[in-house]
C-alpha cells in the first residue's frame, strides 16, 4: 500500500501539492486526474523518490521512500518526458535497467519489443513520441515492481496500442498483483481502467473514491417542468452542482442516490424526466465548477 500524509511541496512561490492525504490500494489501478498545474507529475515524483517533500511523509509499505533505495526497488515511475540515455537503443536502455532492478526481464523485454514492432538496436533518439511511449511503458512492465507510476501512459498511443497497453496491465495485475498509479488529463482512458480515482485541484484534494461508488453518489437529470412551483418542489432539498435550462429543459448535475432524488422530482410531477450516468469527465467537470474552476470562465462571450 501507498501512503500519502499530509504532503506539501513548494517551488519558489508556487504551491504545487497541499497537505495531499491519499491511500494507494494493493491491486488495484489509481488514477490522478486534476486540473492543469493540480499537481499530479509532482505526487507521483515524490512517491517515485525522485523529489522530497517539505512536509508531510510518503510511506510504501508502510517504509519511507525518499533516500531509500530498498523501497525504490519496488516502484518504477515513467514520466511524461522520460529520458533515455544518450544515443543508446532500446537494448541498452534494458542493460541499463537489468542492473538497477534485480526483478528485471530483459529477455521479456527484447521479446516485447519485437511484439510492439520496435526494433531494439535501433537508437531511441530516432523513434516518434509515440514509440518512445512504447519503450518506456514496457521497461516499466519488465523492471517487474510492485508499483508502477505512469505520468500520461497513453498520450501519444494509437487506439490498438493503448488497448495493447490496458490488456498488459490486466495481465499483470493479476499475475503478480501489480498496483499501477496513472495521472491522466485523459479521462476516458482512466474511466476504462481505473478502480480508484483521486481528483486534484490547485495541490489538493477534492475526493478520493472507488470510481463505481462515485458514479452513484451522482446523477444527472433531464426534466420538463409544468411550472416554477413544480420545478421549486421537485428541487427543494437537493444537493445541486449543476442546472442548466435550454427553453423549457432542465439539465441538473445533482449529488445523492438515485431512488433520493427519483422520490424528490415526483414531488414536482414533471412532464417528464429521466435519470442519466454521468461520465468521469462530466463528474470532473461538475466538482471543479463546485471549487471554482468554470469553463465559462474561459470561453468568449
Amino acid at each position: 500500500m501507498i501512503e500519502l500524509l499530509d504532503l506539501e511541496k513548494s517551488f519558489d512561490e508556487i504551491k504545487a501539492v497541499n497537505r495531499v492525504s491519499l491511500g494507494i490500494l494493493d491491486g488495484e489501478v489509481f488514477g490522478l486526474v486534476g486540473t492543469n498545474g493540480a499537481g499530479k507529475s509532482t505526487i507521483l515524483r515524490i512517491i517515485a523518490g525522485v523529489i522530497k517533500p517539505d512536509k508531510g511523509i510518503v510511506l510504501v509499505d508502510n517504509r519511507p521512500v525518499y533516500d531509500n533505495p530498498d523501497v525504490k526497488k519496488d516502484v518504477f515511475y515513467i514520466s511524461d518526458d522520460q529520458y533515455f540515455l544518450p544515443n543508446s537503443t532500446p537494448e541498452d536502455m534494458a542493460t541499463y535497467y537489468d542492473g538497477v532492478y534485480d526483478t528485471f526481464d530483459k529477455l521479456r523485454f527484447l521479446k516485447m519489443c519485437q511484439g510492439f514492432g520496435l526494433d531494439a538496436k535501433r537508437k531511441i533518439s530516432t523513434f516518434s513520441k509515440g514509440m518512445k511511449k512504447q519503450v518506456s511503458i514496457l521497461l516499466g512492465i519488465c523492471a517487474g515492481t510492485k508499483y508502477l507510476l505512469c505520468d500520461e501512459t497513453f498520450d501519444g498511443l494509437d487506439p490498438v496500442v493503448r488497448q495493447g497497453v490496458k490488456s498488459l496491465f490486466a495481465a499483470e495485475m493479476e499475475d503478480r498483483g501489480l498496483t499501477p498509479v496513472i495521472a491522466s488529463h485523459n479521462l476516458r482512458e482512466l474511466e476504462d481502467i481505473c478502480d480508484h480515482i483521486g481528483l486534484l485541484h490547485q495541490g489538493g484534494v477534492i475526493l478520493s473514491e472507488d470510481i463505481e461508488d462515485m458514479k452513484l453518489q451522482m446523477q444527472k437529470v433531464q426534466c420538463v417542468f409544468s411550472s416554477e412551483e413544480d420545478e421549486k418542489r421537485a428541487l427543494d432539498g437537493l444537493d445541486i452542482l449543476l442546472h442548466e435550462k435550454r427553453g423549457r429543459l432542465h439539465t441538473i448535475t445533482i449529488r445523492g442516490e438515485r431512488e433520493e432524488i427519483e422520490t424528490a422530482f415526483k414531488r414536482g410531477n414533471p412532464i417528464f424526466f429521466e435519470v442519466l450516468a454521468l461520465t468521469l469527465e462530466e463528474i470532473f467537470i461538475s466538482e471543479t465548477e463546485v471549487v471554482g474552476y468554470d469553463i465559462r470562465k474561459f470561453v468568449l462571450q
